[in-house]
């Protein structure tokens, strides 16, 4: 059977860095997040006794299946489903991969959704997450609609994501500028497995459940300044653990510093608009859906920025109709 699944990526106000549970990615915290509706990937499986090995190919390319985690996430499908069939796959993404726009979270996002329907799984949203969550821990907040909650659960079948309002909630944007399409040095799955060898992150965790909770008090409040002012501490904060770890992960460049203090300065200029940062070097800012244009233009004088991604509250993962093959 022949299925495709689109998926977003999304952006964490409220990060999660740092797993207690490698093999599961169980998160040391919860998080909070938006899916976006322009960064998404779109993949289609087909599970048929004609392929002799699985075929995966990823933005045109072939990939190897020795080590891939998209074979060992077909693998965990077909053990739900109790099968032996080899698959094809091939998945596109449209922005950048390896930048920090979260792909991981929109790739395996898609590929649990299509690789369950063709494998003949009837999985509910919540089932979906938690096994899209084994293939990369933040693709179990692209599963739901809207804005999202990670709940940080000490076992596989608590630690899941589901919706806590849907994409019409409240009118925002989510404005990506690419200042590098260069994959970085360190993915994120590694970078996580040194959350722990900074001095910082027990601190961190300490005060976790309390920002995750004045989060959710600003979503319902629809508070945008104290909002954006929390998402933007949370940014520098989460790349303050990876700075001190060690080794040091550094995912700026001279681009991403550049958009953070224009945020800065434009913002006392009278635009409200507040940035965050997720593992890597292309910047998010997050504005008022009425201030969208005037930011686009300041955005178009930087000459660090590459691309322009304009991004609204959206669907989660779901099927389509058209294949890719």
């Amino acid at each position: 059977m022949k299925s495709t699944a689109i998926a977003p990526s999304n952006i964490a106000f409220i990060k999660y860095w740092g797993r207690k549970n490698e093999e599961l990615r169980l998160p040391e915290n919860g998080s909070i997040s938006m899916c976006l509706s322009d960064l998404t990937t779109t993949t289609t499986v087909e599970f048929d006794e004609k392929y002799t090995k699985d075929e995966i190919t990823i933005n045109n390319e072939k990939e190897e299946v020795a080590g891939s985690k998209a074979v060992k996430h077909l693998d965990r499908i077909r053990k739900l489903a109790n099968i032996e069939i080899k698959a094809k796959v091939v998945t596109n993404n449209n922005f950048p991969t390896g930048t920090g726009l979260s792909s991981s979270a929109s790739g395996f996002a898609a590929l649990t959704v299509a690789a369950s329907n063709a494998a003949s799984l009837h999985l509910s949203e919540k089932e979906l997450s938690i096994l899209a969550r084994q293939g990369s821990g933040s693709a179990c907040r692209s599963i739901p609609d809207g804005f999202v909650e990670w709940l940080d659960g000490d076992t596989s079948e608590t630690s899941y994501a589901h919706s806590l309002y849907k994409p019409d909630y409240w009118n925002i944007a989510d404005v990506v500028a690419v200042v590098s399409t260069g994959r970085k040095d360190v993915s994120t799955s590694a970078g996580q497995k040194l959350a722990a060898s900074s001095p910082f992150f027990p601190v961190r965790k300490t005060h976790m459940k309390d920002k995750i909770k004045t989060c959710k008090e600003l979503l319902v409040k629809k508070d945008f300044t104290h909002f954006g002012e929390l998402l933007e501490l949370e940014a520098l904060e989460l790349h303050a653990i990876m700075l001190t770890s060690t080794p040091s992960l550094i995912y700026w460049t001279p681009g991403t510093l550049e958009i953070m203090k224009l945020v800065k300065k434009w913002r006392a200029e009278g635009l409200e608009c507040y940035f965050a940062i997720n593992t890597g070097q292309d910047i998010h800012v997050i504005v008022q859906e009425k201030h969208v244009d005037r930011l686009i233009k300041e955005l178009k004088a930087v000459e660090q920025v590459k691309k322009i991604i304009v991004n609204h509250p959206s669907q989660g993962a779901h099927l389509i109709a058209n294949h890719l093959f």
